[in-house]
């Protein structure tokens, strides 16, 4: 039996009551039509008759949903909350603060993983596991580790129904732990670099939370890498801050912004903190990674030396870097709208859903046989397609559902499409009749080509939407006043920043807005502070933040 003593809070949080929808929820159960969101009324190919044209659009304008979504314009959080309930992306844990990732949302995860794994290991990293229980001694040995981590910190202290000589920690990260196992592992200049990476959960007792942006538990990748050289950690946590980014925009299509934390801002027991920060949909602030450059912080709280080629005992140089599923927040709030989510292709667990629509009975065999032949193309290709062939729901329930869940790409085949040889296909991205194309052949080699361009093309314009919002949201700012109007407005700031840490402080306590980055990319010129007007080097953005 493990008996667990929290340490530093009052209460355990409650998920918002104006937002939440349990499994219990009446709002789940009710039934609302939706309009229908475009007319399909134009003229369409002559691949499709006049009567199969009237029959999709008696479905569509007969669509009826189970699952309702709150307007994202009219409350936000309560729209975030309604996505990953209807979107079956993750549930509420019996323990308050934490979440069941469900297998749609857990999909996404393994999306990210997959990605970054290979990366990982083409910059010569390995992966292992470390024990989630750590000594609480370990965690005391670095003094401002200690400090910034101990109010989030889960305690065991009995175990076997017995008190425990020393109180366990539950891993909150793995800097102390991985210190003391690489101080048993380097001796020699010959042993580094030592690159490892972990996929693994770790615990944090928030106090205010929200599934996958801030849980009691979370899934996270961490790296740790040891130097012999603070020119070679730093090289180190740079690369990583920018497959990071790479990952951001290539793969998630969110447009970051990459840049070094202040020191108020960097991590506990870091010399330098870089990050990648995401505008989310409401405007404010994600920090959806961060690449840390130890110094020699954890090594001599540790003893973690080597001999180098001079036979003399140095510390080493250290890194940590990661991102976890909170990254799966970042993708439901840049590009989500109030149809509920929308997935890149790069990541969406399914890029093609595939329905097959007919009203008689003799229609069905050739339709599905149609279907299934398209689904057999398209998985050969190397796409991810689902074929929808269920019969207990009407296809106008089929589109809302599939739209819901984000699907990037949506077939429809019907009889007429199957004596024609083509098919509909309708794009996630655009609403209404601009979405939707008619007659396209499925000709293997054609239909392959077509869906594998209008997926590049979606993720090409996902992300560009998302660089417009982020940028239109900027505000360049010379004064402190400036920034403050800017914050009031819900937008992020930008501008030259020197002052004190006592200042920066200041602007969290009258604004709430915090130093996101420094930016890597700096405007040129001669620059002021906005708070002393004294001489400063970089520009800073603020911005409220998760």
């Amino acid at each position: 039996m493990l008996s667990l003593r929290l340490t530093s809070f009052t209460h355990l949080f409650s998920p918002p009551s104006s937002a939440v929808i349990s499994r219990r929820s009446p709002a789940i159960l009710r039934r609302r039509h939706h309009p229908l969101p475009w007319s399909l009324a134009a003229s369409f190919s002559a691949q499709s008759s006049a009567a199969e044209t009237q029959d999709r659009v008696e479905n569509s304008k007969n669509r009826v949903t189970e699952r309702v979504i709150t307007p994202r314009s009219q409350d936000f959080n309560a729209w975030y909350l309604d996505i990953i309930a209807n979107a079956e992306l993750a549930d509420y844990g019996p323990v308050r603060g934490t979440m069941v990732i469900r297998p749609y949302g857990y999909a996404i995860w393994e999306a990210i993983q997959e990605y970054l794994n290979v990366k990982f290991k083409e910059t010569g990293h390995s992966n292992m596991y470390f024990p989630q229980f750590i000594p609480y001694s370990f965690i005391e040995k670095e003094a401002s580790h200690v400090e910034g981590f101990s109010p989030e910190l889960a305690l065991v202290t009995i175990g076997g129904g017995k008190e425990l000589e020393e109180k366990l920690v539950v891993r909150p990260t793995s800097e102390t732990i991985v210190n003391h196992m690489f101080t048993q592992w380097i001796h020699s200049y010959r042993d580094l670099p030592l690159m490892i990476n972990q996929w693994a959960n770790v615990t944090r007792w928030e106090m205010r939370t929200k599934p996958f942006v801030r849980t009691l538990e979370f899934l996270w990748q961490e790296g740790h890498t040891a130097h012999a050289t603070l020119e070679e950690a730093e090289k180190e946590a740079i690369q990583m801050i920018d497959i990071y980014t790479r990952f951001a925009y290539e793969q998630a299509a969110i447009p970051v912004i990459t840049g070094r934390k202040s020191k108020v801002e960097t991590f506990a027991g870091a010399c330098k903190t870089y990050t990648i920060e995401a505008m989310m949909g409401d405007k404010k602030a994600l920090q959806a990674g961060t690449s840390h450059n130890l110094g020699q912080n954890f090594a001599r709280a540790f003893g973690t030396q080597f001999t180098d080629e001079n036979g003399l005992r140095e510390y080493v140089w250290q890194t940590s870097w990661a991102i976890s599923t909170r990254f799966v927040g970042g993708i439901i709030m840049t590009h989500g709208d109030d149809a509920g989510l929308m997935l890149p292709p790069k990541i969406a667990p399914i890029q093609v859903v595939i329905v097959p629509i007919w009203k008689k009975d003799d229609e069905k065999e050739a339709v599905l046989n149609a279907a299934s032949s398209v689904k057999d193309v398209l998985q050969r290709s190397g796409i991810k397609v689902k074929l929808d062939d269920s019969d207990q729901r009407t296809p106008g329930w089929k589109f809302n559902f599939w739209e819901m869940k984000g699907v990037p790409l949506r077939i429809e085949i019907g009889p007429r499409d199957v004596a024609s040889g083509s098919v509909v296909i309708s794009r996630r991205d655009i609403p209404g009749k601009q979405g939707k194309v008619f007659g396209i052949s499925m000709e293997p080699l054609n239909l392959e080509a077509y869906v594998k361009d209008k997926l590049d093309e979606i993720q090409s314009s996902l992300l560009e939407r998302a660089i417009a919002f982020r940028d239109s949201n900027i505000v360049d700012v010379s004064t402190y006043d400036d920034l403050k109007a800017a914050i009031s407005q819900g937008k992020w700031a930008r501008g030259p920043w020197s002052a004190s840490d006592e200042d920066e402080l200041t602007v969290k306590e009258e604004t709430g807005a915090t130093i996101r980055c420094f930016p890597f990319e700096q405007p040129q010129g001669v620059k002021r502070c906005l708070m002393t007007c004294n001489p400063a080097e970089e520009v800073a953005i603020f911005a409220k933040s998760y």
